[in-house]
């Protein structure tokens, strides 16, 4: 990417839940386009986990050393709010402030864990058997998380009257589905906190916007479910599962100037699963 292509440079983003997967490939896709990153995980091994990285120090270090930007690796449980905090102040300490806020962290992952079966989805995963414990791990870490994020970010924002702030939800949060029920339920109360965030931003100039993957295929993606592999493909047809880069290209168009009339809106990045309103 050109100097002249680098449309993000001198912002500083915070993704959250960025040491693998999807998150992993936004904080790439927004550094490649000049912007300083914040790269977080639950812990600073989180990237071992699906074999994605040895720690967030390396990813960050490659980061810096690929893409010519400032990368600041932190870590912590957004389900707690001085965690939150903490994180706030660290990156205010390195950067000073905030100018976009990628909330991506969350998951179908139940009180086990990833490292229990289905990659950590809850063992009774429906609306009527699924445990109460796995209930509020699920809301929390999908939900809550995303909340606490959004309220210590979108204050420096209001006040700045600048901010783009992203939240990745997903498709199973518009539509009723059979398994995956509490996942389901908190990504479609995460939709809806974006656009009424986005409401009470709109007198201040900050951009609130949701994307809603479909299927796409990530080292715990695969590890978490049975899949057909004829949809592997990567390209050529709408009729596959999709890719990381479909997502991230979404986001940096979101968090770019070229979206500045688009606010309150939930944009599904599924390959025509779902063609009908949100």
């Amino acid at each position: 990417m050109t100097l002249e292509e680098k449309h993000l440079s001198n912002k500083v983003a915070w993704i959250t839940g960025s040491s693998r997967g999807i998150g992993q490939s936004i904080i790439r896709h927004l550094a490649e386009a000049g912007a300083n990153v914040v790269l977080h995980g639950t812990s600073p091994d989180s990237p071992r986990t699906f074999d994605e990285g040895e720690s967030l120090q390396a990813i960050a270090r490659e980061i810096e050393k690929k893409y010519q930007v400032r990368c600041l690796p932190v870590h912590g449980d957004l389900t707690q709010e001085d965690t939150v905090s903490r994180i706030v102040n660290q990156i205010h300490d390195e950067f000073e402030r905030i100018d976009i806020l990628v909330h991506c962290a969350g998951g179908d992952i139940g009180t086990r864990g990833v490292q229990a079966p289905l990659a950590g989805k809850p063992e009774k995963n429906d609306a009527v058997f699924v445990s109460t414990e796995d209930i509020r791990t699920v809301l929390n870490r999908n939900l809550l998380t995303c909340i606490l994020c959004c309220r210590a970010v979108a204050p420096e924002m209001m006040q700045r009257k600048s901010g783009k702030i992203v939240t990745i939800g997903s498709i199973a949060g518009l539509k009723g589905v059979e398994y995956s029920v509490i996942y389901a339920t908190a990504k479609a109360a995460l939709h809806h906190y974006t656009r009424c965030l986005a409401v009470q931003l709109k007198p201040y100039n900050v951009n609130v916007n949701s994307v809603a993957p479909g299927d796409i295929v990530t080292e715990r993606w695969k590890a978490s479910r049975d899949y057909d592999q004829d949809k592997m493909v990567a390209g050529g047809t709408l009729n596959r599962y999709g890719r990381v880069e479909e997502i991230s290209s979404v986001v940096e168009f979101l968090v770019s100037s070229k979206s500045s009339y688009i606010s309150g809106q939930v944009i599904r990045v599924d390959g025509c699963v779902q063609p009908w309103p949100a």
